[in-house]
C-alpha cells in the first residue's frame, strides 16, 4: 500500500491548492519542499516580495501624493535597501506561518527536503540534514515552478549583475541601473528602481513593450516612466555586460555603451525540473524546463499531473491555484469545470495596469466591430482625491449585442477594478447593466459607470446616423 494517496512536489500557489483540495476530498496528502521555501518562488522570491517591495516604494516615496503636495513631497529622504526590505520580511514570515497552518490544518504531511522520482510512484526524499528516504503515492503532482533564465554569455555576481531574484537582496538602491528585458517583470522593476530616484535605462531587441496589453494603456505607461527619467532603448541587443570596480557597462550590438551602477536581466523563465530526475518517472521536459500537460493537466504519465509556471503560459500565481485545484479533482475522480476562458491580467507596474479580454488591435485583426467608452481618473472624484490623473479605464463594447469585449485599466486599484469588469464579461452583462447600475460616489468603481455612459452615446450616435 502506497505512503500516501497523493504527493505533491513544490509547496507554492499551484501545490498548496492541490494539497489542501485533495486532503478536503478525504485523501491522505503530503507535500515535499525545502525548509527555507515554504510557499514557493511566489513567496519568497517572486509574486509577494516583489508587490511587498512595490508597496514600500510607493509609501516612502510619497509618488502617489505628488500631484497634491508638490513634486519634491517625499516621506523619507535617503531610503535605504533595509527600509524597503523590512516590509517585504515581514509579510513573507506572515505569510509563511499561514501557509504552515493551513496545510497542519487539513492533516496535510509537510517533509522538509528535496525530491527525484524513484519510479513513476516513488520519490526519493533528501532531507535536510542529507538522510535519505522514499515517499510513494497513487498520484503524484508536479509543482516545482521556475526559476529566472541567464543567458550563458552573462556572468552574474548577485550584485552588479543580477536577476530578478537576487534583485531582492541588493546591498544599496543603484543610483543608475540597466533593465535587460521589457516584459512584465523587467517592466515592474524598471517602474519601482525609477521611484526610488534610480536612473533606468530599459533595453528590448523588440520594437516595444507589454505587447499583450491595450496600445493605449502602454504608451500611457511609457510616458510616465519617461517623466520619472526612464530612458528605453527598443530594437537593440545586449552585446556584452563589463563589471568594472566602480559598476558596469552593457554593450549593445549597435555600438551604444551604457554605464551603470548594476545591470538586471529579466530574460524570461526556466523550470525547476533539472533535479526531478523526471525520466525514471517516464517523463521529458523541453528546454525551457517546462512539462506537457493536457487538459486535465496530467502529463504522459496518467497518474503524475503538473501545474503552475512549470507547465507554462501564463504561469500566474492565480491560475496556478486553479490549475492545483483542477489537478486535484481530476485525480480523486471529483467533477470538475474547465477553468473559464476570461482570465485577468494584472501587472504590478507604477501605476498598474490590468486587464480581460480583447485589445483594440486584436479586435481590428479579427475584424470584430466595437465601440470605446473611456473613463479618466482625472474627472472623477475620487480620482482628484487620492490624486491620480493619470488613470483610465476602457471598455471595449460590441454594437450588436451590446456585451463587453474587453476591459482595460491603468492606474490606482486596476488590478482590484477589474474584477467588475470581468464579472460582468462572465456573466454575459451588456454596457447597458454598467450604464443602469448604482456605483458608491465617490469611489474609482464609478469609472465604471462613466465609460459605459461614453460608450452608449457613441453607440446612439452611431444608430441615429444609420438611421
Amino acid at each position: 500500500m502506497p505512503d500516501f494517496d497523493m504527493l505533491v512536489i513544490g509547496s507554492g500557489p499551484g501545490g498548496q491548492k492541490a494539497a489542501i483540495a485533495a486532503a478536503k476530498l478525504g485523501r491522505r496528502v503530503a507535500v515535499v519542499d525545502r525548509p527555507d521555501m515554504v510557499g514557493g518562488v511566489s513567496l519568497h522570491t517572486g509574486t509577494i516580495p516583489s508587490k511587498t517591495l512595490r508597496e514600500a516604494v510607493l509609501y516612502l516615496t510619497g509618488l502617489t501624493q505628488r500631484d497634491l503636495y508638490g513634486q519634491s513631497y517625499r516621506l523619507k529622504e535617503d531610503i535605504t535597501v533595509a527600509d524597503l526590505t523590512a516590509r517585504t520580511q515581514h509579510v513573507v514570515g506572515r505569510e509563511v506561518d499561514v501557509i504552515r497552518s493551513q496545510l497542519a490544518r487539513n492533516h496535510v504531511s509537510l517533509f522538509a527536503g528535496t525530491g527525484r522520482f524513484v519510479d513513476d510512484r516513488t520519490v526519493a526524499l533528501r532531507e535536510a540534514g542529507g538522510e535519505e528516504r522514499t515517499l510513494s503515492a497513487d498520484h503524484l503532482v508536479i509543482a516545482t515552478g521556475t526559476r529566472p533564465a541567464r543567458p550563458d554569455s552573462v556572468q552574474f555576481d548577485g550584485r552588479t549583475v543580477l536577476d530578478s531574484d537576487n534583485v531582492l537582496a541588493l546591498e544599496r538602491v543603484p543610483r543608475s541601473m540597466v533593465i535587460v528585458g521589457a516584459g512584465v517583470i523587467g517592466m515592474e522593476y524598471a517602474s519601482m528602481f525609477a521611484a526610488l530616484g534610480s536612473r533606468v535605462t530599459v533595453v528590448e531587441r523588440r520594437a516595444g513593450m507589454l505587447d499583450m496589453c491595450d496600445a493605449e494603456v502602454v504608451e500611457s505607461l511609457r510616458y510616465h516612466l519617461r517623466d520619472l527619467a526612464v530612458t528605453f532603448r527598443f530594437g537593440e541587443t545586449v552585446a556584452a555586460v563589463e563589471r568594472h570596480r566602480n559598476g558596469t557597462l552593457t554593450v549593445l550590438q549597435s555600438g551604444k555603451r551604457i554605464p551603470a551602477d548594476a545591470v538586471m536581466y529579466s530574460a524570461g523563465r526556466q523550470g525547476l525540473t533539472d533535479g526531478l530526475d523526471l525520466e525514471k518517472a517516464g517523463l521529458t521536459a523541453d528546454s525551457r524546463g517546462r512539462i506537457a500537460v493536457d487538459e486535465h493537466y496530467r502529463t504522459r504519465v496518467p497518474h503524475i499531473y503538473a501545474v503552475g509556471d512549470v507547465i507554462g503560459f501564463p504561469a500566474l500565481a492565480a491560475t496556478s491555484m486553479e490549475q492545483g485545484r483542477a489537478a486535484a479533482h481530476h485525480a480523486c475522480g471529483e467533477p470538475v469545470g474547465p477553468m473559464d476562458a476570461l482570465q485577468p491580467i494584472g501587472i504590478y507596474t507604477i501605476p498598474e495596469i490590468s486587464f480581460v479580454g480583447r485589445t483594440e488591435d486584436q479586435l481590428t485583426e479579427e475584424r470584430v466591430p466595437f465601440e470605446v467608452g473611456v473613463s479618466r481618473y482625472r474627472e472623477l472624484a475620487r480620482g482628484q482625491i487620492i490624486g491620480d490623473s493619470h488613470g483610465m479605464l476602457k471598455l471595449l463594447v460590441s454594437p450588436g449585442d451590446r456585451r463587453l469585449l474587453g476591459v482595460h485599466c491603468f492606474g490606482t486599484g486596476a488590478t482590484e477594478l477589474i474584477h467588475i469588469g470581468l464579472t460582468v464579461m462572465g456573466c454575459g452583462g451588456t454596457v447597458d447593466y454598467l450604464v443602469d447600475a448604482v456605483f458608491n460616489y465617490p469611489t474609482l468603481a464609478e469609472s465604471y459607470k462613466v465609460a459605459a455612459l461614453d460608450a452608449n452615446n457613441r453607440l446612439r450616435q452611431v444608430d441615429r446616423l444609420g438611421d
